[in-house]
């Protein structure tokens, strides 16, 4: 994972309109950027469903938020329709962001290892830089946005 004081990559990626989304577009601004594994599956969904509530709070102090992970554009606008959304999702279908950010690499599920997605979300400062970060065995899904709200 990113630590604090690094700094987040200047381009994030395509969201699910196409457009392109960029660090500075948040600038003077803290924003959130969460990973997620996979469209419309319960914890994904949980979780998008969470900062979706807390969407207007979160804002309230500054905060904007882009969700990203490996699935299609067309997806995410599916997902995001279907749950009201009214945050960004990014399309990262070839894993440039979630390399970048360290939220793509080995994980275990049900006995298994696979290559993936790992849950992770960053604060990312008004500067650019890495505020907060947390890491797959952090996030609680069903409360992520209160998690995010206590370190704000």
């Amino acid at each position: 994972m990113l630590t604090p004081g690094q700094a987040a990559p200047a381009i994030l990626g395509l969201d699910a309109e196409g457009r392109e989304i960029k660090t500075a577009d948040y600038a003077g601004r803290r924003l959130v950027i969460y990973f997620y594994p996979k469209d419309n599956t319960p914890g994904c969904t949980a979780e998008a469903c969470s900062l979706r509530d807390h969407y207007a709070e979160l804002q309230a102090r500054g905060v904007e938020v882009v969700g990203v992970s490996k699935d299609s554009a067309a997806s995410h606008q599916r997902f995001a329709e279907k749950h009201a959304l009214p945050f960004p999702l990014i399309a990262d279908t070839n894993h440039t962001l979630l390399e970048a950010m360290e939220a793509w690499g080995e994980k275990v599920a049900c006995g298994r290892r696979t290559v993936g997605t790992l849950r992770t979300t960053y604060v990312i400062g008004p500067d650019g830089v890495v505020e907060h970060a947390f890491g797959p065995k952090d996030i609680k899904t069903k409360i992520h946005a209160e998690q995010l709200l206590a370190v704000l």
